[in-house]
């Protein structure tokens, strides 16, 4: 239960923390040690949140707090001491633990040129990036410190810094990218002194790495509202620091089919994938899926409209460019450039062949195929259609099936015509294709025949035979497999709902 007190002389609160957790901030305080949890952790559990990081701070030094700690590890230059708990389902979670610290200046934006570890709570909380994050909490007697009125700012959902803004933007040029990223999942206003400073600070993010941005970048898309952090971020001027092409779709007007500009078209098909909770790549793919639409857009006399032929190749191009540009993973760059690169994979149901659709699978891959139709929902949403899964979509769907299925034929059976010669002294003949489709027909009856031992006893048998009873006998085959394939396929059909 958790208990809060604000717009009081009293800030009090009562929570269960784990106690692999608190173990801890006990052992420090035992050894006399002052002991706090600070930052997202105390942030979560004062909006009633579980949290699923633990951080804390103390008066201890780092080697001080090792000491007390046999499974540590202390391995940076801020003084964070990793300990590592086993949880009660044998699990390992990790509590960081910072000692109290001053800091220099921040002449690369990025980290602080000196640490002094003699300070005060108070000192910690005011290098802090946030109000709501730089806000302690003793669990031991359910004090909070609130010097920055963090508590207020949770309260109406508003996001501040510590202190002066630019001086805190100054010290780490990440943080204007990670105030849009906090506002985005907590669902934040942020302060109107915050935006002027963030606006004109966001030109100090060329001097961060990529790989920060990237791991900032991919948390906001993987919130449940996307589309406000990208919004937010074009409009404080930081997306030109992430992926300007997506910029380039302000106002693009496109055809008839769409209502939207190809900005709002691409924010939209992202943010159906986050209503879906669809994982980092698909998300990606969604947003980019129309990127390259404003430099492939041509009018066209003859339909009196705009068209955008080649967009799709294009944007392959262009958003595997910009992924690896952010340092993504090779994965996931070739996983999003493919399905950016195929999304326009079907146009006419009456004109699909199967032949086509495992075109579509070997192009993006068996394991990807089905994010791919996730994008073509998300493209479809976009454009401001209904929800439900038109028959188009569904027969999409229904052929991807098909074309993915196991086939009913003789590569199915655990003997194949080497074998077969092998063990009767055939040779090559129609005689060899009449044995596997009397074989195929028995297995199709009795799946658990499907045995090379059995097989090749059943071969002898048939090898025997005379030559137009084996031919009626693999006609026969040939009819079960026949029959057994349009089973497979109405089942399918039926589970789509198509013809």
């Amino acid at each position: 239960m958790l208990y809060i007190a604000i717009g009081t002389s009293m800030k009090k609160i009562s929570y269960n923390v784990p106690k692999e957790v608190s173990r801890v901030t006990e052992t420090l305080r035992s050894a006399g040690f002052e002991a706090y949890f600070v930052g997202g952790c105390v942030r979560d559990i004062l909006q009633g949140i579980k949290p699923k990081d633990w951080d804390a701070t103390t008066n201890a030094t780092p080697e001080q707090i090792q000491a007390l700690f046999e499974d540590s590890f202390y391995e940076n230059d801020y003084g964070t001491v990793g300990i590592v708990n086993e949880t009660e389902d044998e699990t390992l979670k990790v509590v960081e633990v910072t000692p109290y610290r001053t800091e220099g200046s921040y002449t690369d934006k990025r980290r602080p040129d000196s640490v002094s570890f003699h300070g005060k709570l108070e000192d910690d909380l005011k290098r802090r990036d946030f109000t709501i994050n730089a806000i302690a909490y003793d669990e031991s007697k359910g004090h909070l410190t609130d010097v920055f009125d963090g508590l207020k700012d949770i309260k109406d959902k508003v996001l501040r810094t510590v202190g002066n803004p630019r001086e805190r933007f100054n010290e780490d040029a990440l943080r204007v990218l990670r105030a849009v990223r906090l506002a985005t999942d907590l669902g934040f206003t942020i302060e109107i002194e915050t935006q002027n400073a963030i606006i004109e600070k966001a030109s100090d993010l060329a001097h961060i790495s990529r790989e920060r941005i990237r791991d900032e970048f991919t948390k906001m898309i993987m919130t449940k509202n996307p589309m406000v952090g990208i919004v937010m971020c074009q409009k404080f001027g930081l997306l030109k620091y992430i992926a300007p092409d997506i910029e380039r779709g302000i106002g693009i007007e496109q055809n008839g089919d769409h209502i939207y500009t190809v900005w709002e078209h691409n924010l939209r098909a992202l943010q159906h994938s986050a209503d879906r909770e669809w994982p980092l790549h698909v998300r990606l793919a969604a947003l980019f899926h129309d990127v390259s639409k404003p430099e492939t857009r041509r009018w066209s006399n003859e339909k009196n409209d705009w068209t955008f032929y080649g967009h799709d190749v294009v944007g392959g191009r262009v958003s595997r460019k910009t992924l690896e540009h952010l340092k993504y993973p090779k994965k996931i760059v070739d996983v999003v450039s493919a399905l950016v690169r195929y999304h326009l994979f079907f146009s006419d149901i009456e004109k699909i062949t199967l032949s086509a659709v495992r075109r579509i699978i070997k192009n993006v891959g068996p394991d990807n195929v089905w994010d791919l139709m996730k994008v073509r929902a998300c493209d479809r949403i976009g454009m401001g259609r209904p929800k439900e899964a038109p028959y188009r979509l569904r027969k999409y769907e229904s052929m991807i099936d098909e074309a993915m299925r196991a086939p009913v034929s003789v590569g199915m059976l655990k003997i194949d015509g080497q074998k077969i010669m092998e063990v009767t002294r055939e040779t090559p003949g129609p005689k060899l294709g009449f044995i596997l489709h009397a074989l195929l027909e028995e297995v199709l009856d009795d799946p658990e025949r499907n045995t090379e031992e059995f097989l090749v006893k059943r071969t002898l048998e048939l090898a025997k035979l005379p030559i137009d009873e084996l031919k009626k006998l693999g006609e026969e085959g040939k009819e079960k497999k026949e029959e057994a394939e349009e089973a497979e396929l109405a089942v399918i059909r039926k589970k789509h709902g198509v013809k």
